[in-house]
């Protein structure tokens, strides 16, 4: 598997990069690149910051906030985490399982030492605890699997960081995070440090350091650099990317949460918007749009998102479960 090596720590800069990546290093091998972010809140694809977000104190530590292009929740980077990206070609689509693209990284854990397994929707965890948490995007062809690795983060600036939701956890502060989390730290042998632990991970995935690195041009510096300009840091897409409604419900299901924004004027759908942290490979907007216009009444709904293979949008949450959260 071939590599690029990363040294940018910011966070915009470093998603940019995860999208250019899938969209435009064309090489016929897989690859894969490590990183890590400056303390920011990184939230998903079809999330709401305001919501996601404890505003006041990552102003206070001067915190990034910055929305990913792939979905599931809200986590929190310092430079006690790692970032692995991978990139991946995939003929189908519906074969895609995100099991098979963390085993790499299960297995970098077990030469070091450290008995790990994939667990739940999305996560790595070590005797049950979790170290890792998962998502995925689609483009051209190509599969965009990137995952966090909690080394040794900082668990209360995490928790003070992120406005966690009732419904995912009952006791909310660290004592509660402590006892679904651990790092990898405490698993490896003393004295060892990230950059240890960075560099043999980087070891066993690139194949002992045999496989064939990936220079990125100026003009490909250039166009990430854009994009993390011009989008990625930007208000509209961090906050903004929510419509005005006059309608909200949200419920979770096994598949995730997922949360819906409508807005309707005389029976007819203005706008809507589906966030939550629910596992999809393609952008929900397409059903977003086929669905402006549409009466809102369920058969009608129904039969829009009847036309989409929802899993590749909405993981696993269900026809039935989208609908019972709109027409609740």
């Amino acid at each position: 598997m071939r590599f690029l090596k990363n040294p940018r720590t910011n966070p915009y800069m470093n998603l940019a990069l995860d999208e250019y990546a899938m969209k435009h290093i064309d090489v016929k091998e897989d690859f894969f690149f490590l990183w890590q972010n400056e303390p920011s809140v990184i939230i998903g694809k079809n999330q709401n910051a305001v919501e996601e977000v404890n505003q006041e104190f990552i102003d206070e530590r001067n915190i990034h906030v910055a929305r990913r292009v792939s979905g599931g929740g809200a986590v929190y980077h310092d430079f006690g985490n790692i970032n692995y990206t991978f990139i991946i070609g995939v003929d189908d689509p519906g074969k895609v399982n995100y099991k098979k693209y963390v085993q790499p990284i299960i297995d970098a854990l077990k030469v070091m030492g450290v008995t790990a397994e994939a667990s739940g929707r999305n996560d790595i965890t070590i005797n049950g605890l979790k170290i890792s948490g998962n998502a995925q995007r689609m483009a051209n062809g190509k599969l965009m699997h990137h995952g966090t690795l909690i080394y040794d983060v900082n668990l209360e600036d995490m928790v003070k960081a992120l406005n966690v939701a009732p419904d995912k956890i009952v006791s909310k502060g660290v004592k509660s995070v402590r006892s679904r989390v651990t790092t990898i730290k405490e698993h490896l042998p003393k004295g060892t440090t990230i950059e240890d632990f960075m560099d043999q991970l980087h070891y066993f995935l690139s194949n002992q350091n045999r496989d064939e690195e990936i220079f990125l041009s100026q003009k490909d510096l250039d166009a990430i650099e854009h994009e993390a300009k011009t989008r990625f840091s930007t208000w509209e897409w961090n906050y903004g990317y929510s419509p005005e409604f006059n309608l909200k419900n949200a419920n979770r299901f096994s598949g995730g949460k997922i949360e819906v924004l409508l807005d309707v004027k005389e029976g007819i759908i203005q706008s809507i918007r589906f966030m939550g942290d629910y596992l999809g490979l393609k952008d929900v907007s397409m059903i977003e749009e086929r669905l402006v216009g549409v009466r809102f009444k369920k058969d009608d709904v129904s039969e829009i998102l009847s036309d989409f293979d929802l899993k590749l949008y909405f993981g696993s949450i269900t026809l039935d479960e989208i609908l019972s959260v709109i027409f609740y």
